[in-house]
């Protein structure tokens, strides 16, 4: 089977991971970091705003099973893409709303896909999510993966 990956950032990574890990196509989501000047951050470097990271879910993918173009829909719909910096109650830049494609092909999807939006749902306010090659991607601790499964906060609730 042949895998691709995928980075997006949506503010806290929980509920992005959970989500994707809820999408039929999706074989991994791993909760980390990306977009940063440092390495080998931690949860608490990311934390003070100063690494330059965001938190971010690497959704690992079956192309014939789900599209890059679906995985895009998936993101656009769990959080507010319009908010900078800020994901509910969670405010700082590395909460905020970012893809970063992998290939030359998801960059120019990931564009057509933010042009569409735009005219459409937002057209009274401007979408503030960055699109940027992707960087180093750092796994984040393991206690952040699969949290709400590790909580039970899945078991009888929809993301």
């Amino acid at each position: 089977m042949l895998k691709e990956k995928g980075l997006f950032g949506a503010g806290c990574f929980w509920s992005v991971e959970a989500v994707f890990r809820k999408t039929r196509g999706v074989s991994e989501a791993i909760c980390g970091y990306s977009g940063g000047y440092t390495s080998n951050p931690t949860y608490d470097d990311v934390c003070t705003g100063k690494t330059g990271h965001a938190e971010v879910v690497q959704v690992e993918y079956d192309p014939s099973q789900i599209t890059y173009d679906a995985l895009l829909d998936v993101f656009w719909n769990c959080h507010n893409p319009i908010t900078l910096n800020k994901q509910g109650p969670d405010i700082g830049s590395q909460y905020r709303s970012v893809i970063f494609f992998c290939t030359a092909e998801q960059e120019i999807i990931a564009n057509s896909s933010k042009s569409k939006l735009q005219p459409g749902r937002y057209q009274h306010e401007t979408i503030v999510t960055e699109i940027l090659p992707a960087t180093e991607f750092y796994r984040a601790e393991e206690y952040h993966q699969k949290y709400f499964e590790k909580h039970s906060l899945m078991k009888n609730h929809d993301v």
